[in-house]
C-alpha cells in the first residue's frame, strides 16, 4: 500500500497491482459489503465494480487503483475541489507510485477529472472517459444538479426512503432520491462545477496530446424531477451526435447500445471496449 499526499494535505491510499505500461484507474479496490452492497445493489451497480476492473486489466497493464471519489466524501474539500486541484491530486498518485507516464480512466465526473487532466500534463499515454461527453459536456446542468443537492443537505426534504429505478431501465429514477451527503460533500461539487463554467471544452481539445477514447451507454440521459430544478442531463447525446467530430478531433468513440449511465460503467461493458484499446494505444500484445 502507498501514500499520496492531495492538495489539501490529505493522504490517499494508493495499490498497485499487475506489471506492463501504467493505467491509473480510480475505483475503490475493495468490494463493498453488507447494507452498502445491497444498496449498490439496488442501484444495478456492482459492489466489486472497482475489483473486477483491476482483475480485467493487470494481467497486462500495471494498475494503480485507489478510490478518489470514496476519499472526496470522506475527507470532503468544499472550498477546495477546483479542476486544477484535482488533476493535481491526480499527478500526485502518479508520483506516489514513481510513473512517468501512463493513461488514466474515469467513468462519469472522474472521466471529466481526466480530461482537467490531459490538459494539463504531457505525461499521459492514453485517456479513457466514460459516461461524460469530451465536448458539448453538461456542465452547466451538472451545476443546477449539484446546486439542488446542496440545498437539499442543508435544508433536508423528506422524499422515499428507498430510491425507486425508472421503468424502462436499472437507472435511478432521481425524483425518489433521499440526500444523505453532509452539507460539506454537496459543496465541494458546486465548486467543482462552478469552476467549469467557463470551460471550453471544445477548444481544449488542442491541449491533448496523447490518444484518447470516449464511450457511452446510448440511453444515458438523466432526468431530474422538480427537486433537483427539472433537469435533463444528456451524456448520450453529445457523444452519439457528434461521432464525426469527436473523430475529426482525435477520439475513438464507442456507443454501447441500451445502456444507461448505471448499466455502461459495468465491468462486463467497459473491459471490452477499453482493455483492447489501451493494450493498441500503449503497445502491449495482450494475453491470449
Amino acid at each position: 500500500m502507498t501514500k499520496a499526499k492531495l492538495h489539501d494535505g490529505s493522504t490517499l491510499d494508493v495499490e498497485v497491482h499487475g506489471a506492463g505500461p501504467t493505467v491509473l484507474l480510480p475505483v475503490n479496490p475493495r468490494p463493498a459489503e453488507g447494507p452498502q452492497a445491497e444498496a449498490m445493489r439496488k442501484w444495478g451497480a456492482d459492489p466489486a465494480l472497482g475489483r473486477s476492473l483491476i482483475e480485467g486489466l493487470s494481467d497486462a497493464f500495471q494498475v494503480v487503483a485507489f478510490d478518489y471519489e470514496g476519499h472526496v466524501l470522506g475527507t470532503p474539500k468544499p472550498d477546495t475541489l477546483t479542476p486544477a486541484n484535482v488533476a493535481g491530486d491526480l499527478l500526485a498518485v502518479a508520483d506516489a507510485v514513481g510513473a512517468d507516464r501512463f493513461a488514466y480512466y474515469g467513468y462519469s465526473w472522474l472521466a471529466l477529472s481526466g480530461l482537467q487532466l490531459a490538459i494539463r500534463t504531457d505525461r499521459l499515454s492514453a485517456l479513457v472517459m466514460g459516461g461524460f461527453p469530451p465536448v458539448g459536456g453538461p456542465y452547466a446542468e451538472m451545476l443546477r444538479v449539484t446546486m439542488a443537492t446542496h440545498e437539499m443537505s442543508v435544508s433536508p426534504q423528506s422524499p422515499p426512503a428507498t430510491p425507486q429505478t425508472s421503468q424502462n431501465s436499472e437507472e435511478p429514477d432521481w425524483s425518489s432520491v433521499e440526500v444523505s451527503m453532509t452539507e460539506a460533500q454537496t459543496r465541494q461539487f458546486v465548486t467543482l462545477y462552478q469552476a467549469l463554467q467557463g470551460f471550453d471544452d471544445r477548444a481544449a481539445q488542442a491541449r491533448i496530446s496523447c490518444p484518447r477514447l470516449c464511450f457511452v451507454g446510448s440511453a444515458d440521459e438523466i432526468e431530474y424531477g422538480e427537486r433537483w430544478g427539472g433537469v435533463h442531463v444528456s451524456m448520450a447525446g453529445p457523444i452519439a451526435n457528434r461521432r464525426a467530430e469527436l473523430g475529426d478531433l482525435g477520439w475513438e468513440v464507442s456507443v454501447l447500445e441500451g445502456l444507461d449511465h448505471t448499466q455502461a460503467m459495468q465491468a462486463a461493458h467497459v473491459l471490452p471496449v477499453m482493455r483492447p484499446w489501451l493494450a493498441s494505444a500503449t503497445g502491449v500484445r495482450l494475453p491470449r
